[in-house]
C-alpha cells in the first residue's frame, strides 16, 4: 500500500486526475492522497486488514513454494479475468490516458492490453523479473561470479519459470475470453507493458551493465502508513545505566501477518539481557499480538520509524523493502532475518553492500545476539549503511522521479498514437 499511495499522492499533487481501483481497505487513504476511488467488484476485495480477510494466508504454510502458488492462484494470476472485467468497466465509464498497474497483478496488465491503453507497471521494490546480470528473484542469491554460480542461476530461473507457467492455462483462458492470443510463458505478459518502474534505488540494487529501455528506477516510495501515528520518546530508566547511554536497537517484522510471532518473541527474549535499549514496532495487523516484554524493551503498536531511526544503532527486521530503505536513509545498519516475499533478495543486497548481516529466521537467540553485538560494535557496518544512504539520497526523491517517468511515458505514447494516425 505505501508505494501505491505515494504514487497517487505524487501524481495528484502534480495536477493529474487519478483514479485508483483497489481493495476497500484503501478507500479512505486513497481519497486522502488525492485519488478518486473505485472498489473491485468481481475481483478479490479485502474489506479490512484483519488476518481473517487475507486471501493468501501465507502463515498457514512453511513451504515458500506453496505460499507462492497460493498467491498466484488467489491473486496474481488465477482471477485475472475478474480483474480485467472490473478495469474494463471502469475504462468504459470514463476513459484514461494511461494505466499504472502492479507488477504482480496480471489482470491489470492484461486489461491495459485489451483496452489498448498505454500501460506502465509499478514494482513496489526490486524487479520481480531478473535484470541483466542479476540472479533470479526469490532465493536471495548474490550475483554470479563463477561458472557454478551461473549454472545455479540458470537452474533456479528454469524452476521459477516452471512454477509461474503452472498458471499459464489460467492466464491464457483469460486472454482467450477477451480475444487475445495465447502466450507461451506467463512472464511474457509483463513484457507487453510499455514501462516497468522500479520503486527502489539503483544504488541499493545489484549492478547491471545495462537496463532494458522499458525498465526505469524511480527510487523508494516511502509513504508513511496512516496508522503509524505514535511518536517515540525514550522513557525514564529505572536501571543503573541510563537508557540514553545505551545503544538503541529497532525491531520491526512487517505490518502484515507472516506468522512472525514466534520469531519476534525469540528476538525480544534473546536481547532481554543485553545492555541495549530495544524498541519493537508492530503494525495494524499485529497490534493485538501478545508478547513477553522485558525491562529494556518498549513495544509500540502504531509507531512511525523515523523518530526511532534517528537515534538507532541497528535494526533487526524481516527485510521488507520499506523498512530496509528507511533504515538506510538514516544510515542505520541491519540484521535481517528474511521470511519470504522479496525479503531474501533485500537481505542479499544488504549483505552485498556490507550494510548489515543476514541470518536465517531459525537462528538461535545466541546467534541473533552475537549478530546484533557485531553490527552495533563494528564501525564498518554503520559506515557502509551511511554511504549507501547518501548514494540513495543523491539519486533524487522517488515521488518526483515517478511523476517524471509517467509524464514522459504518457507524452511518448501520445506522440506515437498521433504518428500512427
Amino acid at each position: 500500500m505505501p508505494p501505491t499511495l505515494a504514487a497517487v499522492r505524487a501524481l495528484a499533487g502534480r495536477g493529474h486526475d487519478v483514479r485508483l481501483i483497489a481493495d476497500d481497505t484503501m478507500n479512505a487513504e486513497a481519497m486522502a492522497a488525492g485519488a478518486r476511488f473505485l472498489p473491485w467488484k468481481r475481483a478479490p476485495n479485502r474489506p479490512d486488514r484483519s488476518s481473517e480477510s487475507c486471501f493468501i494466508r501465507e502463515w498457514e504454510t512453511a513451504d515458500p513454494l506453496a505460499g507462492f502458488q497460493r498467491a498466484c492462484e488467489r491473486i496474481f494470476v488465477g482471477p485475472a479475468q475478474s480483474y480485467v472485467e472490473d478495469i474494463i468497466e471502469a475504462l468504459a465509464r470514463e476513459p484514461s490516458d494511461l494505466l499504472l498497474g502492479s507488477d504482480l497483478l496480471f489482470g491489470s496488465m492484461l486489461a491495459g492490453e485489451v483496452a489498448k491503453v498505454p500501460t506502465a507497471l509499478l514494482a513496489s521494490n526490486i524487479s520481480l523479473w531478473p535484470l541483466p546480470g542479476h540472479p533470479p528473484f526469490g532465493p536471495g542469491f548474490q550475483p554470479a561470479r563463477s561458472a557454478a554460480d551461473r549454472a545455479r542461476d540458470a537452474e533456479a530461473s528454469a524452476m521459477a519459470e516452471q512454477a509461474w507457467d503452472g498458471f499459464l492455462p489460467d492466464l491464457n483462458a483469460a486472454r482467450a475470453h477477451f480475444g487475445a492470443a495465447p502466450l507461451a510463458h506467463v512472464h511474457e505478459q509483463p513484457l507487453r507493458a510499455g514501462r516497468h518502474l522500479l520503486a527502489t534505488s539503483r544504488s541499493f540494487d545489484f549492478p547491471t551493465e545495462h537496463l532494458p529501455d522499458r525498465v526505469r528506477y524511480v527510487g523508494p516510495l516511502l509513504e508513511l502508513p496512516s496508522w503509524a501515528h505514535d511518536r517515540w520518546t525514550s522513557p525514564p530508566s529505572r536501571e543503573t545505566q541510563p537508557r540514553e547511554t545505551r545503544p538503541l536497537v529497532l525491531v520491526s517484522f512487517s505490518t502484515t501477518d507472516q506468522g512472525q510471532a514466534d520469531l519476534l518473541q525469540r528476538v525480544i527474549s534473546g536481547l532481554a539481557r543485553e545492555p541495549i535499549e530495544v524498541v519493537v514496532t508492530l503494525g495494524k495487523a499485529l497490534e493485538g499480538l501478545r508478547l513477553r516484554s522485558s525491562t529494556n524493551t518498549t513495544i509500540l503498536p502504531h509507531a512511525a520509524h523515523d523518530d526511532i531511526l534517528a537515534k538507532a544503532r541497528a535494526v533487526v527486521t524481516h527485510g521488507g523493502h520499506g523498512t530496509v530503505m528507511r533504515s538506510l536513509r538514516h544510515g542505520v545498519p541491519l540484521v535481517v532475518l528474511p521470511m519470504g516475499r522479496d525479503q531474501n533478495d533485500n537481505a542479499a543486497r544488504v549483505d552485498y553492500h556490507g550494510a548489515g548481516l543476514r541470518l536465517d529466521p531459525s537462528a538461535s537467540p545466541q546467534m541473533l545476539v552475537e549478530a546484533v553485538r557485531h553490527v552495533v560494535s563494528e564501525p564498518r557496518f554503520a559506515d557502509r549503511a551511511m554511504a549507501l544512504g547518501r548514494a540513495i539520497a543523491e539519486e533524487g526523491p522517488g515521488p518526483a522521479r515517478l511523476v517524471a517517468e509517467i509524464e514522459d511515458f504518457a507524452l511518448g505514447s501520445s506522440e506515437r498514437a498521433l504518428s500512427a494516425a
